[in-house]
């Protein structure tokens, strides 16, 4: 017995002393984190002043490197943006146009040498005409073959997107017709019916072709169809049967249009182009 008293005593010695780390440890890290959490406390929240938040604007970082840049590598927006300014001034300086006097088309007095030779000649005023319907004839007849013939329904599409928006535009402002219009028996629609000014369903209807033709790399039509566009967009305003507006949106419809045909098609793509009995959608072959 009094030799394992020893042995016994060491023992409680050495866990006794074991217990004072542990909890010296323990009071340790709790001041730590004490600590910690004071610092925390402590500290000054940052609030977002004004001059900081300008601080984080993009234009705050630009240098001047930067606005070399844009005028180097953007030119094209470097120029609307001076045209912008320039139009603001002609804009907020012009002399507007009475509603007693006719409208003022700049198209009409480029071509005002065009409009005496038509007025002088009205055979030839109706040639022109007649060689104009040929026009609109040649363009429904590719858009109808490319989707009838070659399965692509793509222009279709987009002529029937352009006449519908045409229709609702032209129903909805209503421009009178110009003065000095010259009209003709053999210009389209054929036989001196009244039709919407705005906008030139003439001009939407070749852009349309021509963009398909690009498509399918028949550069030679697509640049035929071009120049017989200018030719009409020329005669349109020289015998008065456009303003130059209609003219010129129509241009803008006719690629407008063609791009929401293009989507069209691609969504209709994504989705079952079969029915349950066997039979493929024409429109999205």
């Amino acid at each position: 017995m009094d030799a394992h008293e020893p042995l016994r005593s060491s023992c409680t010695l050495k866990t006794r002393s074991n217990k004072p780390k542990f909890r010296s440890a323990a009071i340790s890290l709790r001041s730590s984190d004490d600590r910690d959490r004071t610092l925390a406390e402590m500290k000054p929240t940052k609030k977002k002043t004004a001059n900081g938040f300008w601080s984080e604007a993009s234009f705050m970082n630009w240098s001047m490197d930067d606005a070399v840049g844009v005028f180097r590598f953007h030119p094209i927006p470097c120029f609307f943006a001076a045209s912008l300014l320039f139009f603001m001034a002609v804009e907020y300086t012009l002399r507007m146009v009475p509603p007693s006097s006719p409208p003022f088309d700049l198209g009409f007095v480029a071509t005002e040498w065009l409009y005496r030779v038509l007025a002088s000649s009205p055979d030839l005023n109706t040639l022109l005409a007649g060689l104009n319907t040929v026009f609109v004839g040649m363009q429904s007849t590719y858009i109808l073959w490319t989707w009838m013939v070659e399965g692509r329904p793509r222009a279709a599409i987009s002529a029937l997107f352009m006449f519908t928006c045409r229709g609702i535009l032209g129903y909805s402002t209503q421009l009178p017709v110009p003065q000095e219009f010259l009209g003709s028996g053999a210009d389209f629609p054929v036989g001196n019916v009244s039709f919407f000014l705005f906008f030139s369903g003439h001009v939407g209807g070749s852009v349309i072709a021509s963009l398909d033709m690009r498509r399918m790399k028949r550069w030679e039509m697509a640049w035929a169809f071009d120049v017989l566009n200018f030719l009409q967009v020329v005669r349109l305003l020289g015998s008065r049967g456009h303003y130059t507006i209609d003219l010129a949106v129509g241009v803008g419809a006719g690629i407008l249009c063609d791009s929401l045909a293009g989507k069209y098609e691609e969504s209709k793509r994504r989705a079952v182009i079969s029915t349950s009995n066997g039979n493929h959608d024409v429109f999205t072959k």
